[in-house]
């Protein structure tokens, strides 16, 4: 499932019986170390928190009520380059060993106890209602507009600055003539292409197709004006009434 999601597949569904998302990212990381597909720790959990976008937590409770409790967003954290090489600028002895210990500190720290991932919730089911707690991070934004139509999108960016104050960045739309749709005032992008798209549609259905010519060596009707019959041509050229 881990491989698929990463090189196989647009996206994927799967189901699980964790209760918590820190428990999630467990119980995938030990079925990954079971499996003898990796032999560390972090590095397969790093592979499983790459494909977990959202989770989809559902619950069921002493009622007999199944609903959604929430869903909470997967964000890995990168890995940066945090040395840095202060110790040259130092003039005394003490001073480098005060900036070799700052590295030293980083070291052993990643080394550790080394962050792999954020989860935060995005909804939740508080008092019988859905509470919207946490904006959706700028990647995975990015990823859910380049995936939507341009209706979707305009439903979705009015979403997210409704609810979140954010305005997502602007994609570059052409025309049928490869020229560069902006923005005009009151009327978005998304909006502007979705109704040049409706009018290309509409024309090419009026136009009509024309009707094809006849091909040489088949059979032609004429009208003799002056006889008031029909003739016709065989395809061997010799004329019949």
């Amino acid at each position: 499932m881990i491989q698929s999601a990463q090189v196989a597949s647009k996206f994927t569904l799967f189901t699980h019986h964790a209760k918590t998302f820190p428990n999630l990212v467990t119980a995938l990381r030990n079925s990954m170390l079971r499996a003898g597909v990796f032999k560390d720790e972090k590095t397969a959990e790093e592979q499983v928190v790459q494909v977990l976008n959202f989770d989809i937590h559902l619950i069921k409770d002493f009622r007999g009520r199944r609903y959604i409790e929430r869903i909470t967003e997967c964000i890995p954290v990168e890995e940066k380059n945090e040395y840095t090489f202060d110790h040259r600028k130092e003039k005394t002895l003490e001073g480098k060993f005060d900036k070799f210990f700052d590295n030293a500190t980083i070291f052993f720290t990643k080394e550790t106890n080394r962050e792999l991932y954020k989860h935060r919730n995005i909804l939740e089911f508080v008092d019988d209602s859905y509470v919207l707690t946490n904006p959706i991070s700028p990647e995975n934004i990015k990823g859910m507009r380049e995936n939507m139509n341009d209706r979707d999108m305009i439903e979705f960016d009015k979403f997210l600055e409704r609810v979140w104050g954010i305005r997502p960045p602007k994609i570059v739309h052409y025309d049928e003539n490869g020229n560069e749709i902006k923005e005009t005032e009151n009327v978005p992008v998304a909006e502007q292409v979705q109704a040049s798209s409706e009018s290309a549609r509409k024309v090419s259905t009026s136009v009509q197709t024309p009707r094809r010519p006849a091909q040489t060596g088949q059979t032609q009707r004429r009208t003799n004006p002056s006889q008031g019959n029909v003739r016709r041509t065989p395809r061997n050229g010799a004329k019949s009434e």
